[in-house]
């Protein structure tokens, strides 16, 4: 079967891609390096002709609120139209836990568009919601950090590690399109402030962590449930400990 991956050159795609080709299908990794550009449509035709499943996993340039809504209308909605075009059986999309949550994100506002334009798109579809990923625990602490302390929400956090995240989407691009939500999770739930202090300890970082539950994560508050899922997720094999001996150690 022929798969295109959008993204397919980042961290998950890359992933991905090597599951999928190890099982024997034919995957095309979309990316502007390779000749494919969802923004400008280069490549798309081509790419995406005889292909049964996409996978988008394209993440915009900017986090600026206008730059990432911008990217993910024009983004989503030149590929859903290639997809139609070219007959398209399936389109994955790997989103967010917490997008229609927190509303004071503009990174999270431009992903709920991003689901909207899949759903209204007339392809069928599966949207894989992910926690975030074992891999960010660092980005995270150093956004609250002002000299030696890190203010952190206190709001709950479930990380998944990438490997965990590649396999839920490789079995997603092999099922049946759901038309719908799947929620996929790390294994350990822990206030964000807390995992940040583990992560920071574990790397041999002194600064200090502060829980603080009007901290602002990437701008908006938190919630103790704003970015876990209690809906029956689907859970990760890999938690914090071996994520951190098999990835940041080696």
């Amino acid at each position: 079967m022929k798969i295109v991956i959008i993204g397919g050159t980042g961290l998950i795609g890359s992933k991905t891609a090597d599951r999928l080709r190890k099982q024997g299908h034919e995957v095309i990794a979309g990316a502007p390096s390779t000749g494919v550009n969802t923004i400008t449509g280069e490549g798309l035709a081509e790419t995406l002709k005889g292909a049964e499943v996409v996978i988008d996993l394209a993440n915009s340039p900017s986090f600026e609120d206008k730059a990432v809504l911008e990217f993910f209308q024009i983004s989503g909605r030149n590929l859903t139209a290639a997809e139609k075009t070219a007959g398209v059986k399936h389109h994955v999309a790997l989103s967010i836990i917490g997008t229609d949550r927190l509303p004071d994100s503009g990174y999270l506002r431009a992903k709920v568009v991003q689901e909207m334009i899949v759903r209204e798109s007339g392809v069928p579809y599966t949207i894989v919601r992910s926690t975030q990923f074992f891999e960010f625990l660092g980005g995270i602490a150093q956004e609250g950090t002002i000299g030696d302390t890190a203010r952190l929400s206190t709001g709950f956090l479930q990380p998944i590690a990438s490997d965990d995240v590649a396999d839920f989407v490789t079995d997603a691009a092999l099922s049946a399109p759901v038309n719908g939500i799947i929620e996929i999770s790390g294994p350990d739930r822990m206030r964000l402030c807390d995992f940040a202090a583990r992560y920071l300890k574990a790397i041999g970082d002194t600064r200090t962590v502060v829980g603080d539950p009007d901290a602002r994560y990437f701008g908006t508050k938190l919630q103790d449930g704003s970015l876990v899922a209690d809906n029956n997720p689907r859970i990760g094999r890999i938690g914090f400990d071996q994520w951190f001996a098999t990835s940041v150690r080696r």
